[in-house]
């Protein structure tokens, strides 16, 4: 099979499962908003370095340095466009977990979840529109399919922010319901969309099987200068380890789950985007355990242990 066929591969996806797809992850993030504070959005303003420098990776180094890095790997237009789309993306829901088994600056790790939550807004649409469009091969790709980042930010908006509002709105009113209830709706909701996933790789599997193995040294790579741009830039920061480990976390693990949405809703489900942001999906869960573990097996500095210990995400 021609390999350069990927770009144009289309993974099938109806669009009653679309809708479905995407309710899933404002489900999703409605369960992450009920795990948020107030202070998770003020502890910014009071301790912003860490927080700070971790969004300056997540927003502005790692897109750069994802464009550079297609520049050097040169991988097929649909897969460079997937790797920007990834970059352009928040922080994961998983990153909180991993930074607390990873000894690091829960603190941190959960402003960061909440301010790049809300940024994503923003910075997701214009990131994508930017750097895919330097670029004179993705470039293309967003001119045929007359990508509007008005479009996208209201994509965007419509599945972050509004579950975003609502959940913070439940946590105010409803404080007891909302503590009652986030933890198991956050399994639930994980569990309702991995099955999505899951039905929607079945509908696609052997386009599946024959592509993955083109995109897994780019995600490798991609993963690999993530984490390290999250952690190098808090360490070239000056700040201390535990902080460095929840910005290296933050920036390794992206939310890819609204990726592949915005593959499916924008880009039809274009081969190249979704099976490099259907596999970051697996690997970026897999990188950051065993990053986490690597972590462990180095000892923290005298003084901070204890405060890792006490850290909840």
């Amino acid at each position: 099979m021609d390999p350069v066929t990927i770009d144009q591969v289309r993974l099938n996806f109806n669009p009653q499962g679309l809708m479905v797809i995407n309710a899933a992850i404002g489900l999703m993030m409605l369960g992450v908003s009920m795990d948020l504070k107030l202070d998770d959005f003020k502890r910014i303003l009071v301790s912003p370095k860490a927080p700070g420098i971790g969004l300056l990776a997540q927003f502005i180094l790692l897109p750069a340095f994802t464009f550079l890095l297609t520049l050097i790997l040169r991988p097929h237009p649909s897969m460079a466009l997937g790797m920007i789309l990834v970059a352009s993306c928040p922080g994961g829901n998983l990153s909180n977990i991993m930074t607390y088994l990873a000894k690091g600056n829960c603190a941190v790790s959960i402003s960061m979840t909440a301010i790049s939550t809300v940024a994503a807004i923003f910075m997701t649409p214009l990131n994508l529109a930017l750097w895919g469009g330097l670029n004179p091969e993705t470039a293309e790709i967003l001119r045929r399919v007359s990508l509007s980042p008005v479009d996208v930010f209201i994509t965007v908006f419509v599945i972050l922010g509004i579950p975003l509002i609502v959940g913070q709105l439940l946590r105010k009113f409803f404080p007891l319901l909302a503590d009652r209830v986030r933890k198991p709706f956050k399994i639930f909701s994980l569990v309702f969309f991995i099955l999505i996933v899951c039905g929607a790789l079945a509908a696609n599997w052997k386009n599946f099987i024959s592509y993955v193995g083109m995109v897994m040294f780019a995600v490798f790579v991609h993963n690999a200068l993530a984490l390290n741009l999250g952690y190098w830039s808090g360490r070239l920061a000056k700040l201390d380890e535990r902080d460095a480990r929840a910005t290296c976390i933050e920036v390794g693990i992206q939310n890819s789950a609204l990726g592949l949405v915005l593959v499916f809703n924008f880009f039809d489900g274009l081969g190249g985007m979704a099976i490099l942001v259907a596999w970051w999906g697996v690997w970026h869960i897999i990188a950051g355990l065993t990053t986490a573990f690597i972590f462990t097996r180095r000892p923290l500095p005298e003084g901070q242990e204890a405060d890792a210990a006490a850290c909840r995400p």
